[in-house]
């Protein structure tokens, strides 16, 4: 059944413009129709079309089910994004399938994009939580300068930065990584952060990793980081 998307389905009991326009424009649904939606706050809700108007379709709510994360700690994905914003897209969509919690686009001294289009990015979100079958959707940061960044913190997550000097000391993140953890994988620019950053990240108290003996580009890096992530929790935990 395909899933609709309803912040406020609870105390509006109806589908948003657009979620109603596809419903009934697209999908061709009628009133008595049954639908399935969620509100990306942990709750799946089994529907009956009362109206069936493309801009605000009415719904009665039969069944509110709880569909919690699969996976228990945090996971923060923090990425300075790439000049190719189709490849950051990319990225946002595969990661929101495999699983975080939040994802932060980091302004760095060498960014090669220095802009971003949050608004385009939940879009995505939401898009790949509906397709994964998820019902809590992340949360899309705006871009936020690394200095920010490394303020906000959680002191009690484990923090992993990506590093490409392999002359410097590194630990593989497979093995680095503890489960059952709150987690921050952070991933620099193309050009890769500068050693005072790097400083500042080791300072901020993140461990300095790499994904393994592959040179990846950087949305691939973050995507392998948080897939290790996954992988070591379902493993261990």
């Amino acid at each position: 059944m395909i899933r609709f998307y309803a912040p406020d389905i609870d105390t509006m009991q109806a589908l948003p413009e657009a979620e109603s326009a596809h419903a009934v424009r697209v999908l061709r649904k009628k009133a008595g129709d049954e639908i399935e939606a969620v509100d990306g706050k942990g709750y799946i809700y089994r529907c009956r079309l009362i109206t069936d108007h493309p801009k605000s379709a009415a719904v009665e709510i039969i069944e509110r089910i709880a569909a919690p994360k699969v996976w228990k700690p945090e996971i923060c994905l923090a990425v300075a994004p790439t000049k190719n914003n189709d490849r950051m897209e990319w990225l946002v969509e595969k990661a929101v399938e495999i699983g975080i919690d939040s994802f932060v686009p980091i302004l760095t001294s060498r960014s090669e994009r220095r802009q971003i289009k949050t608004e385009r990015l939940e879009k995505i979100a939401v898009s790949a939580m509906k397709q994964s079958l998820k019902a809590i959707l992340p949360t899309i940061h705006p871009m936020t300068p690394l200095k920010d960044f490394l303020k906000g913190i959680s002191p009690q997550a484990q923090k992993f930065v990506g590093w490409c000097d392999s002359e410097s000391d590194r630990r593989l993140l497979a093995k680095a990584c503890r489960p059952a953890t709150d987690t921050t994988i952070l991933i620099g620019p193309e050009g890769d952060f500068t050693p005072e950053e790097i400083d500042a990240c080791l300072t901020a108290g993140f461990t300095a990793v790499t994904m393994g003996d592959n040179r990846l580009r950087t949305e691939t890096a973050a995507l392998v980081g948080v897939d290790t992530v996954h992988i070591i929790n379902q493993a261990f935990s």
